[in-house]
């Protein structure tokens, strides 16, 4: 199933509203970020294959789009991004790691 009709059942519009409450950088904050030397370390990974600096690459890409335009694979990087600031934000936010890792999907833990 592809969105990409103006009305946007009532699960993608939650899913939407979850991913820009969880995404609390903008999509310029997180592509200078995505630039920087400090999102190139070790980054947690929420699956087998997806490190934080990539599932990043694709928020910033979801960040650009109307939600009437998302893909199926904008659904699925929807929901990855959430699983993974959900997993990543127990913890101090002053670890720089966690901190790191959580910002290369557009996630600063310092923001309230």
């Amino acid at each position: 199933m592809d969105m990409t009709s103006e009305r946007v059942d009532p699960d993608g519009e939650l899913l939407w509203e979850e991913f820009h409450r969880v995404v609390n950088m903008t999509s310029e904050e997180l592509r200078v970020w995505l630039l920087t030397d400090a999102s190139d370390e070790e980054a947690f990974r929420p699956g087998p294959s997806l490190g934080a600096a990539e599932l990043g690459r694709k928020v910033l890409h979801v960040l650009g789009k109307r939600k009437a335009d998302l893909t199926d694979d904008d659904l699925a990087t929807m929901r990855t991004t959430i699983e993974f600031v959900e997993d990543h934000t127990e913890g101090p936010a002053e670890d720089d790691r966690r901190r790191h890792a959580l910002m290369s999907v557009g996630h600063d833990p310092l923001r309230p």
